[in-house]
């Protein structure tokens, strides 16, 4: 029987997502708990646009970016959340596989140009760090767009290079998704097809597109470094680390959850490990950079002050 046939007749329409753990009862508290988490999620990077459009002190590049990292936050909670919670409070596992294929398309679009504007963000720092005077004749209008709009278009097709191929292939046994939504490891291991150049690909066209952007920042920081140490000022040397310390803290997090997960022998997998580091940077890093940006950051603080007491 040929492949395509095969497939009309047997492959699955509907995967199942496990969700947090394997109860197949509805889980109030949980769904309050991550209901929380997404209304709060959705408010602080809501509130993160707010004061940076509401303040002309904000409308600079460094803050651009940020506010470009807080709209797809948003987007990225949005992907997996709402179904998270459907699942939490109604115990209905399904996910069609139309369904399971658009989230994953969505979920690698947001991931990936999360992971460029955390770059982009790093080549601003460098670029006012190291050259302060021409700061904003570098990071002009045009550049600061024009970089965003490169991310995007990037992204967009490293997305859908994958979806074609997740596409393609055939899903005939199995259809029980480990995780709170569908990602690419997981469905994986649920094809019927063979995977072994699938595998290779996420290794290296998957490791170029996160690993380029990871080398750059740790290349960008490294000279960032060198310059912060030469400056005689320990006043302009705290200044500088400030302005950095955010954005470091956010690399941190995405990057560390993001290896974890996509990086390791596939020996060393665990169910449990896989679902609290993928809620990590799925759910929580959303979360997290708002507070991480507005709590270290001076000048977003006083303008959100300044919001409150209008």
């Amino acid at each position: 029987m040929e492949a395509s046939s095969w497939r009309n007749e047997s492959s699955v329409s509907v995967f199942l997502i496990v969700g947090l753990s394997e109860t197949a009862d509805p889980q109030i508290p949980l769904f309050l708990v991550f209901l929380a988490v997404y209304l709060i999620t959705v408010v602080g990077n809501i509130v993160i646009l707010s004061v940076i459009s509401s303040d002309q002190r904000l409308h600079t590049p460094m803050y651009f970016f940020l506010a470009n990292l807080a709209v797809v936050d948003i987007f990225l909670s949005s992907v997996t959340v709402p179904k998270l919670l459907l699942i939490l409070v109604t115990a209905q596992k399904s996910i069609s596989y139309a369904g399971c294929v658009t989230q994953l398309y969505f979920f690698q679009l947001f991931m990936v140009v999360e992971c460029y504007i955390l770059t982009v963000m790093a080549y601003d720092r460098l670029v006012a760090i190291s050259n302060p005077l021409r700061y904003l004749q570098v990071m002009n209008k045009k550049t600061c767009v024009g970089l965003i709009m490169s991310s995007w278009k990037f992204t967009s097709l490293h997305s859908l290079l994958h979806i074609c191929i997740v596409s393609s292939m055939i899903f005939c046994g199995p259809n029980i998704i480990h995780e709170h939504f569908c990602d690419l490891p997981p469905l994986l291991a649920l094809s019927c097809s063979d995977t072994s150049k699938y595998d290779l690909l996420v290794f290296t066209e998957g490791s170029l597109v996160t690993m380029s952007p990871f080398v750059f920042i740790v290349a960008s920081y490294c000279r960032i470094l060198k310059i912060v140490l030469m400056m005689r000022s320990s006043c302009r040397r705290y200044q500088a680390f400030s302005t950095c310390s955010s954005h470091l803290t956010s690399v941190a997090l995405f990057f560390g959850t993001v290896f974890f997960t996509y990086f390791r022998p596939s020996s060393s997998n665990s169910v449990e490990d896989d679902r609290s580091v993928s809620v990590v940077y799925s759910i929580l890093t959303p979360l997290l950079n708002p507070f991480i940006y507005s709590l270290r950051n001076k000048q977003v603080k006083e303008s959100l002050k300044k919001i409150l007491l209008m």
